[in-house]
């Protein structure tokens, strides 16, 4: 199995606990406020990986603290944006919107790097959007007004994640930042910026039932401190674009989580975008040249073994 193939399928189960969380979040928000909860998620999470890694963590350097400050900066948007958006909106639309983060990234790296995305990226890119607009629209294509406050503050927070890929491509390929302690550090960092939000904006406390400890503890050890581990781990063998993409599974998870536990129920629309999504992941993964090689090659040994046989 290639490398990136790897890389890819790890992203998935990230992908996966990511779609689980958005059903998760709205539980725990009825017992805690937006800050409060990402406190708990985050420090939660560092807490955790410092007490089984702490070996691991104490050589970090100068440059992979410097990276996790700025990435652990740009997290306070991604996930104010995410939780206040299935705050204000449903699950399905926050999931699909917070997808969005597929289109933001190769625009970012246009803007900023003058970097061309590849064919197979813009192909990949416009189907994701393509699914994205089929999820998230009502039948008549139209947005849904009433949950445009939430809408918003998705949007924002995949704005701001697709600028998080971006910089944590950028980290890892560098020499200096060992992967494993950026994905940690940043945990602790963005984790201390929500604890003072919450305690200017919010009283926070601690959750106060088994369900909402259950969803808080699941949210911070699997949906945020394994995800972002693995995600810093795997992206030093993939691209942001690539990363993206396979991101946009994301809202497909959430609406499959929101339709058994929440009894959100799609449309057929919304089932084609979907498959469409899907179907954009494999387009990233299919290398078609090599596969239009392989053809030719197999054409060319039979051939060969037709004349083989007619000679002899």
């Amino acid at each position: 199995m290639k490398t990136q193939l790897k890389a890819d399928l790890m992203l998935i189960v990230v992908t996966l606990c990511w779609g689980i969380s958005y059903y998760l979040i709205d539980v725990s928000l009825a017992d805690m406020d937006s800050f409060t909860l990402n406190a708990h998620r985050f420090l939660g999470a560092f807490i955790v990986a410092g007490i089984f890694a702490f070996r691991k963590l104490k050589t970090v350097n100068k440059t992979t603290l410097q990276y996790s400050f700025l990435i652990g900066t740009v997290l306070i948007f991604v996930y104010s944006g995410a939780t206040f958006g299935v705050k204000y909106t449903t699950l399905s639309n926050s999931g699909f919107l917070c997808a969005l983060t597929v289109i933001f990234v190769p625009m970012l790296e246009m803007i900023l790097f003058k970097k061309k995305p590849h064919r197979k990226i813009i192909i990949a890119v416009t189907m994701s959007l393509i699914g994205i607009m089929l999820l998230t629209l009502k039948d008549d294509f139209s947005f849904n007004m009433g949950n445009l406050k939430g809408d918003i503050f998705c949007i924002v927070g995949a704005i701001a994640y697709a600028v998080d890929l971006i910089l944590t491509e950028k980290a890892v390929s560098h020499e200096k930042v060992d992967a494993f302690q950026l994905g940690v550090f940043q945990l602790g960092v963005t984790g201390a910026y929500m604890l003072v939000l919450a305690f200017i904006f919010e009283q926070p406390h601690l959750p106060t039932s088994p369900r909402i400890f259950i969803s808080v503890a699941f949210l911070s050890i699997f949906c945020t401190g394994l995800a972002f581990i693995v995600q810093a781990i795997a992206q030093q063998y993939t691209t942001a674009a690539h990363v993206g993409i396979i991101f946009t599974l994301e809202p497909v998870f959430a609406g499959v989580v929101a339709f058994f536990l929440a009894g959100e129920v799609l449309s057929i629309k919304s089932y084609i975008g979907a498959v469409i999504m899907i179907a954009a992941l494999f387009v990233t993964e299919v290398d078609f040249k090599n596969l239009g090689r392989k053809k030719e090659a197999a054409a060319s040994i039979a051939e060969a073994e037709d004349v083989d046989q007619q000679s002899s």
